[in-house]
């Protein structure tokens, strides 16, 4: 009894699926923990946040300590009578302080430092990007595999096919039954599957390699995609709303209008530069000085002169007021205003994008519904198209090419399908993230059409 390419490629299939495979969870559980590129962009986002306690340090008090010796050398000539003796000693000074001093009135770094939180804020929103683009590469990755899969399953039972139909074709050019045309027909698309399940095996092991460069484990076997998936619409059924909720939530938009906040803070502060600034300051310290010379005036050879030590206190306030500066301030203030277009520009091209895809998806998920009904309608008619052809085959009123054309087409119906009912789990997961609303819940309900 002949089986049925679709038949014959679920039992290959199902050769391979252990009772318990891993699922779509188990694979993000392993990228949340390994992947490095979510652990790239965390690292960046924490590296972002040390700008504020940076822009922060400025305006709180600033605290020093200071200690100094100093020695200066001098030659002194001495004379009594005929005698003269010339002497050289020397004086040292030692000094101890400490100082305090606090920012009163500096608006250029005030506004530095609103605009590290607006950077810290930018960078927020695109780890919330890695976080979503992972859902989406986990899951694309993982759908990959079992497309490959698939692909190989049907390259398989075409090749067993086209085998099938060589070793009938050859028998019966033996007995008188056919021309020696058919066997060749035969043999050419038989050797043309083998190349095919080569090509598919190479294609599945390279998709497995993508999974494992992204969870950092290798693949085991897969749980797939159950036969009885719900095809249900977006909800709303309205793109201009899904459009709407994207530009308010998508991370990437909301990660540009920080930074062009930051880029106005910028300059805010380089404007700040031409105003006046105020700082208190309070120090204390001692200095000790003393004269000494080992050879004269002295009862004590080491000192000449007693020492003396002072304790002073200082405090005051200290207002600069800059005036001119070669230019400098004003190339920095058009330097910010040309960063701030910039990012307003990039803020207005990110919407764009951000609308063009989230239209596309909308539309990839609606004709995806019709692709994958259309998909399973043309598996059913290939298959009954080639029962029919071989039994007209039998009885002579179909040939051989019109066989192995049938197989062709009920191959080529069933690689369209598994790739629809794939594609459509993927775009309504990449419509959620275009929207700025994918979260883990999503993958959730994913995984549970998994079997």
């Amino acid at each position: 009894m002949r089986l049925k390419l679709l038949t014959l490629a679920l039992t290959l299939a199902a050769v391979s699926l252990p009772s318990h495979g891993e699922d779509l969870m188990d694979a993000y559980r392993q990228a949340r923990a390994n992947d490095p590129v979510l652990a790239q962009a965390d690292a960046q986002r924490l590296g972002t946040h040390e700008g504020i306690a940076q822009a922060r340090s400025a305006l709180l008090p600033q605290i020093s300590a200071n200690a100094s010796l100093n020695q200066s050398s001098s030659n002194q000539s001495f004379s009594a009578g005929l005698n003269s003796d010339d002497s050289s000693g020397h004086t040292r000074d030692r000094n101890y302080s400490a100082s305090l001093t606090q920012r009163v009135f500096n608006l250029s770094q005030i506004a530095n430092l609103r605009a590290a939180h607006s950077s810290a804020n930018a960078q927020d929103e695109l780890y919330t990007a890695a976080e979503q683009e992972l859902y989406v590469r986990v899951a694309t990755a993982y759908f990959d595999v079992l497309t490959a899969e698939d692909q190989l399953s049907y390259a398989q039972a075409n090749e067993d096919a086209y085998k099938q139909q060589y070793e009938q074709a050859n028998q019966r050019f033996k007995v008188g039954l056919s021309a020696i045309t058919d066997v060749y027909q035969a043999k050419s698309y038989y050797e043309g599957a083998k190349a095919q399940t080569l090509g598919a095996q190479n294609a599945l092991d390279d998709a497995r390699e993508a999974l494992t460069q992204i969870t950092g484990k290798p693949v085991g076997d897969l749980k797939k995609l159950r036969d009885d998936l719900p095809l249900a619409p977006p909800s709303p059924a309205d793109p201009r709303a899904w459009v709407d909720k994207a530009l308010q939530n998508n991370p990437n938009v909301l990660s540009q209008q920080d930074n062009v906040a930051a880029a106005e803070h910028g300059i805010n502060a380089a404007r700040a530069n031409h105003l006046p600034t105020l700082s208190a300051s309070l120090s204390r310290g001692k200095t000790t000085s003393w004269y000494q010379n080992g050879s004269y005036y002295s009862p004590d050879p080491g000192v000449v002169a007693p020492g003396n030590a002072r304790w002073g206190t200082t405090v005051g306030l200290t207002l600069t007021v800059p005036i001119f500066s070669g230019g400098y301030t004003q190339s920095v203030v058009r330097q910010q205003i040309y960063q701030r277009d910039s990012a307003q520009d990039a803020l207005e091209s990110q919407r764009r994008l951000v609308r063009r895809n989230t239209l596309n998806y909308y539309r990839s998920v609606l004709a995806g519904i019709s692709q994958v009904q259309s998909g399973k309608a043309a598996v059913e008619s290939g298959e009954k198209a080639l029962d029919a052809t071989r039994a007209g085959f039998q009885v002579g009123t179909q040939t051989m090419t019109d066989v192995l054309l049938a197989i062709q087409t009920l191959t080529s119906a069933e690689s369209t399908y598994s790739q629809n009912r794939h594609q459509f789990i993927l775009d309504k997961l990449l419509l959620k993230q275009a929207s700025g609303t994918a979260d883990l819940k999503d993958l959730q309900t994913i995984n549970a059409l998994l079997q």
